[in-house]
């Protein structure tokens, strides 16, 4: 079944940052995903394999429910116009409004509940869904946490070595992502399945550090307040497949200040014209002010590559740029 997801590109940067790199640096950009973020990846892979699974049960009423603080959500309603069915997404009260706007211009129907991802989630699964009519053959979209999800994200990495621009795939010594819940980042380790050797350098900002308390805990940590410019990586826990693939696959993590993301965003609008969110702008801080992070990776010569992954993110324009500007005069 074709995906709504599309091949987006895959260029060097190296000559194009404001501070020279260690090494090569290329940039997959998922920011221009329709959706505007990679999440229709992992989004799209899962409504059209569920909308098969309900076929092969006789079942044709189909309806896609999503719960998340914008992007995942934006996914889940792109995907679902994209294959024809219902969508519903429940969002905390945090949201922005242009997100609001998105979604219901998408066909999506949005409720409004909780402060925060964690408490519109459980209202979606133990209020809406529970209540449905028994002919609706519901599609839960859980915003990281699902397997299927993780095997569309894959697809970043194989359709990078399908491209075919890097002459030897093994000069790869990292690939640089964000990570919130962790459904970016399990989907890079299964796309490096037959790389294994190649680390993923993930980034996350000390106001969400749900990474770090894991590792640090060695078990999924539900941290009671999430308070980060970053909102797409506000998850209040890790997924659990994410500290299994930490242990399992070279893994090495950075932290970051919410104002390190920011400048991320402001530094890619301003040198490339790339326009994402704080939670993209985590992993881009590496290969502009922030290149101190690239170490995690052990030393890096100028033939090396280090592959980021711009994943995107919609709550973003010219002015919201220019309020982070801003936001960084006042800080500095």
């Amino acid at each position: 079944m074709k995906e709504p997801s599309i091949t987006t590109t895959f260029v060097e940067v190296t000559d194009k940052l404001p501070i020279k790199p260690p090494c090569r640096v290329f940039f997959k950009n998922e920011y221009e995903q329709p959706s505007g973020s990679f999440k229709l990846r992992g989004m799209g892979h899962l409504v059209g394999q569920s909308i098969d699974v309900a076929k092969k049960l006789g079942k044709s009423n189909v309806a896609v429910f999503s719960s998340s603080g914008g992007n995942a959500g934006l996914a889940a309603a792109y995907a679902s116009q994209f294959f024809g069915v219902s969508c519903t997404v429940v969002l905390p009260e945090s949201s922005k409004p242009t997100v609001i706007e998105k979604l219901k211009s998408l066909g999506a129907d949005v409720i409004i509940h909780g402060k925060h991802w964690g408490e519109a989630d459980n209202y979606l699964t133990e209020f809406v869904i529970r209540n449905l009519d028994k002919t609706v053959y519901p599609v839960y979209c859980h915003p990281f946490d699902d397997p299927l999800l993780w095997e569309g994200h894959s697809k970043i990495i194989t359709e990078i070595i399908d491209q075919k621009q890097l002459l030897n795939f093994d000069d790869v010594k990292g690939v640089v992502c964000s990570v919130g819940g962790g459904g970016l980042y399990n989907g890079i380790v299964e796309g490096l399945e037959n790389h294994k050797e190649i680390p993923v350098l993930a980034i996350e900002t000390k106001q969400a550090a749900t990474f770090h308390e894991a590792v640090k805990e060695g078990k999924v940590v539900h941290l009671r307040k999430v308070q980060t410019l970053a909102t797409s990586l506000a998850s209040p826990y890790l997924s659990a497949k994410a500290l299994a693939n930490y242990i399992d696959h070279p893994t090495a993590l950075a932290e970051i200040d919410d104002l390190d993301a920011v400048k991320g965003v402001v530094d890619l609008y301003d040198h490339l014209g790339y326009m994402v969110e704080p939670a993209c702008g985590a992993s881009v801080a590496s290969v502009m002010h922030r290149q101190d992070v690239l170490s995690e990776l052990g030393k890096l010569n100028p033939n090396d590559i280090v592959i980021v992954v711009v994943c995107g993110g919609s709550a973003i324009n010219k002015d919201i740029i220019d309020e982070y500007r801003n936001l960084l005069e006042k800080d500095s």
